[in-house]
Parts: C-alpha cells; structure tokens; sequence
C-alpha cells in the first residue's frame, strides 16, 4: 500500500528547501569560522548559534518528508561561498541569505496552497514566521551597524558589538505580537 501523502512537485521542493536549510547552514558556519579568526568571538558565537538553528530547519524538513510517507534526498550543499570582509558585509550577506530562503519557502506555500495540500500548507506556516524572525533580527543588527558606521563602523563600535551579540537572543520581538500595554 502506497502511503506517500506527498504530490512528486511538493517532495522535490521540501527536498530542495532542506537543502537550502543546510547550505544556510553551511553559510552561517563559514562566516562565524571566518569572524572568529578575525578576534569577533561574540559575533561568532551569535552566527554559530545561527548555523545551529538552521540545521535544525533541514531535521524539520527531513522528518516533515518522512512522517508524509515520502523520500528523503540528501543533496549535495553548495559551497558557502566567499568570506565576507567585513562584520557588517557578513551582515549583509545574512540579509540575503535569510531573504532567498523566505522567498523559497513563500513558493512552497503557495504551491502547498494551489494543490491544496493543507497539512504542508499548516507545517510551512512554522516557517513564515519564522523567517520573519531571521529577517527581524539581522534587520535589527544591520540597523545598529549603520547608526554606528554602516561599512566604516569604529573599532570601538564594533567591539561593543561584538560583546553584546555575546548574548543577545536568538529571537526578535515581532509586530504581530505587540499590544498596546506592551509596544
């Protein structure tokens, strides 16, 4: 008996966004590696902490796939890609990242949505909120880089940067959740 409760195009872009997940994975690896070799433990630390994350993204996608009865295809991860040259060109290459991967993820909505497949549709809703917290908190921290400088931000910013993001949280605080009690 056939158990796969997955359409052939809606496997292959699960499969295809685990792999993404993976290389995001990979990209947030090689610059906190690079980051960290460069004297920026803190900002290190908050991009391994991300690489991490993003790992967990790909296991969400690869149990998702399994639990619907369908197959798994481990994909080769492109490269990373260049190091950046910078903490705020790292920054701004997050933005990127973190922006391809919301738009890849919005196609597989809709496509969940056009063939009606609900229970992907429901699952990838985690996801879009979730990439609204990748996007809010690099946004957040390419703001405070740009107060501080942008591309020409002082040593001295930068290290107050780099010790703050020694613990700064993983999440940021999303407009849908605000009150008027708490802004």
């Amino acid at each position: 008996m056939n158990t796969n409760r997955l359409s052939e195009s809606i496997c292959k872009a699960l499969n295809d966004q685990m792999t993404k997940e993976a290389h995001a994975s990979q990209i947030y690896l090689s610059y906190a590696s690079w980051l960290n070799a460069q004297g920026y433990e803190g900002v290190a630390n908050f991009l391994f902490r991300h690489a991490n994350e993003e790992r967990n993204h790909m296991m969400k996608f690869l149990e998702y796939i399994l639990e619907r009865g369908s197959t798994v295809k481990i994909s080769a991860i492109p490269d990373p890609g260049e190091n950046p040259t910078s903490v705020y060109d790292a920054f701004q290459k997050a933005f990127k990242q973190e922006v391809d991967n919301s738009e890849s993820i919005y196609e597989i909505v809709k496509q969940s949505f056009d063939e009606s497949d609900w229970a992907t549709w429901n699952f990838l809703q985690w996801f879009v909120k979730e990439q609204t917290e990748e996007e809010t908190l690099i946004i957040n921290m390419l703001d405070k880089m740009k107060i501080a400088g942008g591309d020409k931000v002082s040593d001295q910013s930068l290290y107050s940067i780099d010790r703050d993001l020694m613990s700064t949280p993983d999440e940021a605080d999303l407009a849908r959740e605000k009150t008027v009690e708490e802004p």
